[in-house]
């Protein structure tokens, strides 16, 4: 039986909290940066826009701040990654170091994009949002660990339950999230297929 990926049931890491609705693939990820047909470099252009203003400001972006460095789990508020359906925008998280994002809410299409690279998402109420912000603002030291076999997040004494879509979660949960994957453990069979086609044989 083909299984695609990884099989993914728990991220552990330092947070990093993003406050603030709808933070959009555009903020993400600027736009000039969608010219490339490759990923690769994408980590140094994360959030690449809203850094230099919080910078000239004098308050530092949380992906510039010293206590986040290695963060692996993104924290954030309500319609996370909404706007245009750019996959770079889970690509840039990934390649920075990004494991997993917990959130009130995510964009669908940003969610699809993200369990593509097996990136999880889940979501909490906004209450429980609430205390995993403040436990990674006032302790950023915390791991936390996001538990999608237990639908949970731990951060010290603290746990909330979490959600996820059940077709997400399973795959996941199983490593089918990699279609690429999926395809390479069953390649006689795409061969087979292929050698049927008129288009592919040319005949």
């Amino acid at each position: 039986m083909a299984t695609g990926g990884q099989r993914i049931s728990r991220v552990a890491g330092a947070p990093l909290p993003m406050r603030g609705n709808d933070i959009d693939t555009d903020r993400i990820i600027p736009a000039r940066f969608l010219r490339s047909i490759r990923f690769e470099g994408l980590e140094a252009h994360v959030f690449e826009d809203d850094r230099k203003a919080l910078a000239e400001a004098g308050t530092p972006h949380p992906f510039d701040q010293p206590q986040y460095q290695g963060a692996a789990i993104l924290l954030a508020n309500a319609n996370f990654g909404c706007g245009s359906s750019r996959e770079h925008a889970p690509q840039a998280l990934q390649r920075w170091g990004i494991q997993a994002c917990v959130a009130e809410s995510f964009s669908e299409i940003f969610l699809g994009n993200s369990t593509a690279l097996g990136l999880p998402c889940a979501t909490a109420t906004p209450e429980a949002i609430a205390q995993l912000l403040h436990a990674a603002e006032t302790e950023p030291a915390t791991a936390m660990t996001l538990d999608l076999e237990a639908l949970t997040v731990r951060a010290g004494d603290c746990v909330v339950e979490v959600a996820t879509a059940p077709a997400v979660r399973e795959a996941l949960l199983s490593g089918t999230w990699d279609a690429t994957g999926l395809l390479l453990d069953e390649f006689d069979d795409v061969r087979a297929v292929a050698a049927r086609l008129p288009y592919v044989t040319g005949f």
